[in-house]
């Protein structure tokens, strides 16, 4: 891990999933970064999709006295909900049908270490109390064993405002608030957009490495349509979008095609959006019938929301969408 100066009141925070690039709103969030990581207070990363909390629950972990170890992930939405409590805290052999043999939970695997909880939000609200008793109690028990003392740092993410979600009933309030000690917010692209021309670059070169392409600029024209790009998929998005101009461009000067702006919508030939799941749930219902019903794959709904192909399937389930809606 290593900081540096690069120009122009930019950061450059390196850590082994990538680097921190940006300006004066990013230099705030490596500051808060700095402050917590080498406590043990739990962190609550919050933000829209795609911008960037994994690599910030990175630089946590590897900027504390837990770095000698892994840190260990979980996708909460990418779960099978009968299997979380033996995923996260491990079984004894035989403990129920099928259970042939002890599995170690992540927690127990994360001792000494960081665990990274991310879409925390998605987790199913009769998991949430076994969740607060290992945060409060730092003991974890195996399905059919006994209960392990364990010493783990939290870090958990979240697209969703937990606050909301517990207002409607779907996330304890109780758990919120063991994991929200540091909160820290991750602005969306949109909102930072004098970083995007440092951060196409360095995309760029990675990218021309990467698909040992020779060395090549986006052009002028391209980077005024993108400081104007509202970005809905943050910086996974413009990661994406410059490594495709990347593979299909010719060399010295390549064009970074965005994607065209959304057609405006008779809104009275979809239901009116009353919450934040149904209007949720209405973009991937939306999404799906422009695929075709197909969720993976290069040109699947996965791929446009930015999203993996587990996740979209878990908040359908979660949403009630069915085959007959798309």
């Amino acid at each position: 891990m290593k900081e540096e100066n690069t120009g122009k009141d930019a950061v450059y925070l390196l850590t082994s999933y990538g680097p921190l690039i940006g300006g004066a709103a990013l230099q705030a969030v490596i500051q808060q970064v700095q402050q917590v990581a080498d406590t043990d207070a739990t962190v609550l990363l919050t933000g829209e999709t795609g911008t960037g909390k994994e690599v910030f629950a990175q630089a946590i972990h590897e900027l504390s006295l837990r770095r000698q170890h892994p840190m260990v992930k979980v996708n909460c939405a990418a779960l099978p909900p009968q299997l979380i409590e033996s995923e996260l805290f491990g079984h004894e052999k035989g403990a129920f049908t099928g259970a042939l043999q002890r599995r170690t939970g992540k927690f127990e695997q994360a001792h000494q270490s960081s665990i990274f909880l991310d879409e925390i939000g998605e987790l199913p609200l009769d998991q949430q109390p076994k969740l607060l008793r290992v945060i409060q109690e730092k003991e974890i028990e195996r399905i059919g064993g006994a209960t392990i003392k364990t010493d783990v740092r939290v870090i958990a993410a979240t697209n969703r405002i937990l606050e909301d979600e517990c207002q409607e009933g779907r996330f304890r309030y109780d758990l919120y608030y063991r994991l929200n000690v540091f909160p820290i917010h991750l602005p969306p692209l949109r909102e930072r957009k004098a970083d995007i021309p440092m951060l196409a670059n360095y995309f760029l070169e990675k990218a021309a490495q990467h698909f040992s392409r020779p060395a090549v600029s986006i052009s002028e024209r391209s980077l005024e349509a993108m400081m104007q790009y509202h970005w809905p998929g943050n910086i996974r998005e413009l990661q994406h979008l410059v490594e495709r101009a990347v593979i299909i461009g010719q060399a010295p000067v390549i064009y970074v095609e965005l994607p065209p702006p959304e057609k405006t919508r008779d809104t009275d030939s979809s239901p009116p959006i009353t919450s934040l799941a149904e209007g949720e749930r209405q973009l991937i219902i939306r999404v799906l019938k422009h695929c075709h019903g197909r969720i993976r794959g290069e040109n699947g709904a996965a791929a446009i929301l930015q999203i993996k192909p587990t996740t979209l399937e878990a908040r359908m389930k979660k949403l009630g969408i069915s085959r007959q809606h798309y």
